[in-house]
């Protein structure tokens, strides 16, 4: 998962700070990303509080050798290309660290998952610690954010900051934060954990406990020191004020006269705590280090305890078995851009030793099923998958061509909308569309026989375009406008095999933004179905995104047999040159795509047609402008809306209609991308649908986008299959942006 790390005791220091360099190492040997912001010094007892009136300013940490202080701050930043590990350092409190990097920082990473403040040098249990507590008060600056948060502190009884019962220590911690993240009370806002640098710490008990009520009895918890004595580094005083412990106590003295001028050092009297912890009966946070046990006190947005959650001993899994007995075995493979984030995904969802990686099916021991499959079509075994229905889990369905071949798609809305005319869920969303087999061009005449709608078109005064998309092609091959049945013969013309060797030496159609279209090489035959759908025309057109024409591609995820999700993250994917509509005049489709008035940059807006760089042709949906000059602004909620019914409805429609062509399985799940055209009035068209999308083309500026996708897929259809107590589904779902649009049980088991 990525985790946002903040502390109140600053960079790494074997005298103020000697855990969080351990700490950040030790998630990430365990595959979390980690993202680091922490105050530029000491920053202890400050509780939640902000400077009011300061300007933050961040310095650049890099981070040296564990457990020595030879990290070096810098005032700017590494470049993107350098690999080195940086963290960030403010002039603010830990409060101010949790705002930062939730909201300002890391913005190019997937989204944040768990922020952790700590480990804190130093115990934080009890209410009299706990309300002045820095690590806590950051902690609950990111669950007032509405951000998972644990607070985490260590009871260290040495100052010796041996590495060894630091490693325990963060090792026990990093298993603790996947257990509570993973098993999350919807009554908790966040933890406040004690862990105690002890020996053999990773055995011992951890308790669920409440903050133990307790107060200071002895009077100030501060000192009257000589006016003369210069004030001492806090970062020193911190240190003092740690180490001497109960054996401090106060000094009072000088004249009684009104208002004596007197200097005061933060003083307080341990003796108090300990006192409290020894008067009290077991359960409590303090109960529990004093015991040497881990204590876990779950907490609201204000400091009170979570009722809600059961105390006793939390039952974590025992330290010498994380990697014995993992829930399942992970097969992954995919390309260089999706595959990190597929593993990232899996690291957030799932505690490290909870799976374990193939890197073929022949790793899988003999005596285990339990087995996800997520690789390329063509690698996923699906005998294997068929043969263990209840234990393995594949990333594609067998048979889905109802929804991926364009004409098969033709035919399940067609189905679907003879047997429910009344349904304009989706009827309002799909172009006008025909469809027609054709091997040779001479045979187009007996191909359009039935195609009433195209010669109706051409009969009208006023030239209406068409898209002709070949029904088993991607990627934008073989994509061509045309207005007439002239038009048409000489795509197909263009496409036929030549007759003789005379014909050898034709030129071939022309590349679009050097990509090679369908035809060049390739003949109808090999094509045989296709359809053609009436263009949309006008687009939707934005001028903060130069009046170019658009597609909304979403992302939507079925599982099982049936439940199907949009993710709300939707890409807008732009063409490269300005829109002009279709020009009325050209003879043929050769010279169509040299006119400039017909140029394939105007109209068509798939980015894999495109040439160099991307850039601006791939924006984040809900970050357009909402600048469309006839539409209100609450536009993309509109549009979003009206994709999710549509959606619902396509995927019933697929599974209930085209029971041979979608063949669902309650042990696989699918990533489809599905395309759409929006016109002018704020309607979205239905385009097509893709099965495994090419996620790359987002590029590495929306990679988070991608990344919280696959959050969402092992979220929910991940860990509801192997792990499906995991949590309520609603809460899931809010959580990773997805959008139910379809629940019916098909009976197939």
């Amino acid at each position: 998962m990525h985790i946002l790390v903040i502390n109140d005791d600053g960079p790494p220091s074997n005298q103020s700070s000697p855990y969080i360099h351990a700490f950040v190492h030790t998630l990430q040997k365990a595959g979390h990303q980690v993202s680091v912001i922490l105050p530029h010094q000491q920053r202890s007892w400050i509780g939640k509080a902000h400077f009011v009136g300061h300007v933050t300013k961040p310095t650049y940490f890099r981070p040296g050798t564990l457990h020595k202080d030879d990290g070096t701050t810098h005032p700017r930043p590494l470049s993107s290309e350098e690999d080195e590990e940086e963290w960030i350092l403010v002039n603010g409190t830990p409060a101010t660290c949790a705002q930062l990097g939730l909201h300002h920082f890391f913005q190019d990473k997937a989204p944040i998952d768990l922020v952790v403040s700590g480990p804190n040098y130093g115990r934080n249990s009890t209410a009299v610690f706990s309300l002045s507590s820095g690590t806590i008060g950051g902690a609950m600056e990111a669950a007032v954010c509405r951000k998972r948060a644990i607070a985490l502190s260590f009871a260290f009884y040495s100052r010796d900051h041996d590495p060894e019962l630091i490693a325990g220590a963060c090792r026990l911690s990093v298993k603790l934060i996947e257990h509570l993240y993973n098993h999350w009370d919807e009554d908790v806002d966040l933890y406040s954990c004690n862990v105690p640098v002890v020996t053999d710490v990773e055995n011992r008990k951890v308790m669920y406990t409440h903050a133990l009520q307790n107060y200071w009895t002895s009077g100030s918890s501060f000192q009257e020191v000589e006016a003369t004595e210069d004030d001492e580094d806090p970062q020193s005083r911190e240190q003092e004020i740690r180490e001497s412990g109960e054996s401090q106590t106060a000094v009072s003295q000088g004249k009684t006269t009104r208002h004596q001028h007197r200097h005061f050092k933060w003083a307080p009297k341990f003796g108090d705590i300990q006192k409290s912890i020894d008067e009290s009966p077991p359960g409590n946070d303090g109960w529990a280090i004093h015991q040497g046990y881990t204590s876990v006190t779950p907490l609201k947005a204000n400091y009170l305890h979570a009722s809600n959650v059961s105390m006793g001993e939390l039952k974590l899994s025992p330290a010498n078995s994380l990697s014995s007995n993992p829930i399942f075995y992970a097969l992954i493979d995919a390309d260089p851009y999706v595959l990190p984030l597929i593993h990232s995904a899996l690291s957030a969802n799932f505690p490290a030793h909870s799976y374990e990686s193939l890197a073929s099916l022949e790793q899988l021991p003999s005596d285990v099923n339990n087995l996800l499959q997520i690789t390329p079509y063509e690698s996923l075994d699906f005998a294997y998958l068929l043969k263990h229905p209840k234990t393995t889990l594949a990333n594609s369905y067998i048979i889905r061509k109802a929804l991926i071949r364009k004409h098969y798609l033709h035919n399940t809305i067609t189905s679907w909308w003879s047997k429910h005319p009344n349904d304009t869920s989706l009827k309002d969303h799909v172009p006008l569309t025909v469809a027609f087999e054709i091997d040779y061009a001479d045979f187009l005449d007996e191909a359009l026989v039935e195609c009433w709608e195209l010669k109706e078109s051409w009969k009208k005064d006023e030239r209406e375009w068409w898209v002709l998309k070949p029904g088993m092609s991607d990627q934008g091959q073989g994509v061509r406008l045309f207005s007439s049945e002239e038009e048409l013969r000489s795509i197909f013309e263009e496409w036929d095999e030549p007759d003789s060797e005379d014909d050898e030496d034709l030129e071939t159609p022309p590349a679009i933004n050097g990509q090679d279209v369908i035809g060049a090489g390739t003949m109808t035959s090999q094509l045989r179905h296709f359809i053609a759908q009436r263009y949309i025309h006008p687009p939707l057109l934005l001028s903060s995104h130069g009046k170019r024409k658009f597609h909304i591609r979403s992302y939507v995820l079925a599982i099982g047999a049936l439940r199907t999700y949009v993710y709300k993250d939707m890409l807008a994917l732009f063409a490269p040159l300005p829109y002009t509509a279709p020009s009325a005049s050209f003879s043929d489709t050769c010279s169509a795509a040299l006119d400039n008035s017909v140029d394939p940059r105007v109209h068509l807006t798939n980015t894999c047609l495109q040439d160099g760089s991307r850039e601006g042709s791939v924006v984040r949906f809900w970050d357009l402008l909402g600048d469309a000059d006839i539409l209100p602004d609450h536009w993309k909620n509109d549009v979003f809306e009206q994709i999710c019914r549509a959606t619902g409805t396509l995927f019933e429609a697929a599974a209930r209609e085209q029971m041979i062509h979608f063949q669902t399985l309650e042990n696989a799940f699918e990533v489809f991308g599905v395309d759409w055209m929006v016109d002018e009035k704020g309607v979205p068209w239905l385009l097509e649908v893709n099965a495994f999308p090419d996620f790359k083309q987002s590029g590495k500026t929306l990679q988070a986008v991608i990344q919280g996708l696959w959050n969402g897929v092992v979220g929910i259809a991940v860990r509801g299959f192997f792990a499906p107590e995991a949590e309520a589904e609603g809460e899931t779902e809010e959580r990773y942006r997805m959008r139910r649009v379809l629940d019916v049980d098909l009976g197939r088991r």
